[in-house]
């Protein structure tokens, strides 16, 4: 089978996954708590399949109905099929989303025609509205969401939390058809009974955004969750994609087709056609539940805080469905290794904003974005804290970022022998080192001596250049290209290595 596996919808890009050996079917009956979560975080961590569990056991050792599918996204490779365009291609992605954020002008006809990929995806973005879907051949509009295999994930939890939903929301003042209005986020949904859900969306999310413009109307808010969305709705709503750009429009381009999109049942929202399922409800002003605990990305429980109640008028669901879920915990996990393919995405849009940034890592052992290596062509001094400040101040994506070590284009920033020696030989700590204090920061951040407001340290173990030193600098040692060459030939022939 040659090219990407299918986008369309769960069912097809599994399909195309199980024929390429990257899919496994687990027949044993495993518990919903705990013991899956288990499972799933062992085959991650050996870059293992696609699990799809046949015989899931809730909580009250009743077996559920539906299969359900984990480690989606547990390998790079898989990240960048869902995307539609390969690890190779992810360069390439990310340059057009640089282009999304400042597109440049059009100087004639031959650039337009350069560009024409560019614009057909524009097209081929704008969803499609029809009246029949798969995913309502089934509907319950008095469900009881305690059947449905929602996973227990951690011993510390509150109890059962959907992981992979994508919630659709729209604000007061749009239309239902307005589908370029909609934010698509997501935003864990912790189970509180057969019929409600609380939605965690922090304060600057999308649909938080959307949810005080009914409060202030003093208007229920109608929501829908997708679950088992395809791969391209899945990471479009995951990705930082520039203000005004639709997740749903969006999807299309990484899907390669428009989005299909049908009128919910119960609420007036549109929602994924080829979903397995779909969570439909209401929001009403004020009502709110402590959500939590429940171990997150950091490795740490989160503490339990208000949250918004949805109140579920209708589940709807294809014929025999699959419910797709995931877990997080201190990397890697799925969202570490998707941050993983969002940084390379990244790279254009931060290279168009800081042009002498020549990579950049965020290392995944450090919650994916706490941490941030930055190499940089250096050409006077200063330079190094510049890029500090830019990367904190003109990036909304770092302004969680409580570390920046910044090194020289010769050091690989993505190796941490590397940095280690950049900082070892070419970083003093009394002159080198940059610190903030009171600046915004993840509440979660236990660490930080306020919630929500941290300091911030920037490293510059860069050469030091003009009038950053006072001394002569040292010259770096290399072996010449031609003793390089005879060396790797030698070892060669003589089976030396």
């Amino acid at each position: 089978m040659t090219g990407q596996p299918r986008r369309h919808s769960l069912r097809a890009f599994l399909s195309d996954l199980a024929a390429r050996d990257d899919l496994a079917t687990v027949v044993e009956p495993v518990s919903v708590v705990h013991q899956m979560t288990a499972v799933a975080d062992r085959v991650l961590r050996t870059g293992g399949p696609v699990l799809r569990f046949e015989a899931p056991v809730l909580a009250d050792g009743s077996r559920a109905r539906v299969p359900v599918v984990a480690n989606l996204f547990g390998t790079r490779a898989r990240v960048a099929a869902g995307l539609g365009c390969g690890e190779d291609g992810v360069p390439d992605l990310g340059a057009f989303l640089a282009a999304l954020r400042a597109p440049a002008p059009v100087t004639g006809m031959r650039d337009a025609l350069a560009r024409w990929p560019m614009l057909r995806a524009a097209l081929d973005a704008r969803p499609h509205v029809g009246k029949r879907a798969p995913v309502h051949d089934q509907v319950d509009e008095t469900p009881d969401l305690t059947r449905l295999p929602v996973q227990t994930c951690w011993p510390g939890d509150a109890g059962p939390l959907i992981t992979w939903p994508v919630v659709l929301t729209r604000a007061h003042d749009s239309a239902a058809e307005a589908l370029h209005t909609y934010n698509a986020g997501i935003y864990r949904a912790q189970v509180l009974d057969g019929g409600r859900l609380i939605l965690r969306w922090l304060a600057h999310r999308g649909g938080a955004a959307h949810h005080r413009t009914w409060a202030r109307a003093g208007a229920p808010m109608p929501v829908a969750i997708a679950l088992g969305a395809d791969p391209a709705l899945l990471l479009a709503a995951a990705l930082p994609l520039p203000e005004g750009v639709s997740e749903i429009g969006f999807s299309g381009v990484l899907r390669g087709a428009r989005a299909e999109m049908v009128p919910a049942r119960t609420v007036p929202l549109m929602v994924p056609a080829r979903a397995e399922m779909v969570i439909e409800g209401w929001v009403h002003p004020g009502e709110t539940a402590p959500e939590g605990p429940f171990g997150d990305h950091t490795g740490y429980y989160n503490a339990a805080e208000p949250f918004p109640v949805m109140r579920v008028s209708a589940l709807t669901h294809r014929r025999d469905p699959l419910y797709l879920s995931t877990h997080t915990g201190r990397p890697p996990d799925e969202p570490s290794v998707i941050g993983e393919v969002f940084n390379d995405l990244a790279l254009p849009v931060i290279r168009a904003q800081i042009p002498e940034v020549v990579d950049l890592w965020l290392p995944p052992a450090a919650c994916s974005y706490r941490i941030a290596v930055v190499s940089i062509a250096k050409r006077y001094p200063g330079q190094a804290r510049r890029v500090m400040m830019a990367l904190w101040g003109m990036l909304a994506q770092f302004s969680y970022t409580k570390m920046i070590v910044v090194v020289d284009d010769d050091i690989d920033p993505r190796d941490w022998n590397d940095v280690a020696w950049a900082m070892a030989t070419r970083m003093d700590p009394g002159r080198d080192v940059t610190v903030l204090e009171g600046t915004p920061m993840d509440y979660l951040d236990f660490a930080s001596p306020r919630a929500g407001l941290a300091g911030k340290m920037g490293i510059d173990a860069t050469t030091k250049i003009g009038s950053e030193t006072t001394r002569e600098w040292g010259r770096v040692m290399a072996m010449s290209p031609e003793a390089e060459t005879f060396a790797a030939d030698l070892v060669a022939r003589a089976g030396l290595a």
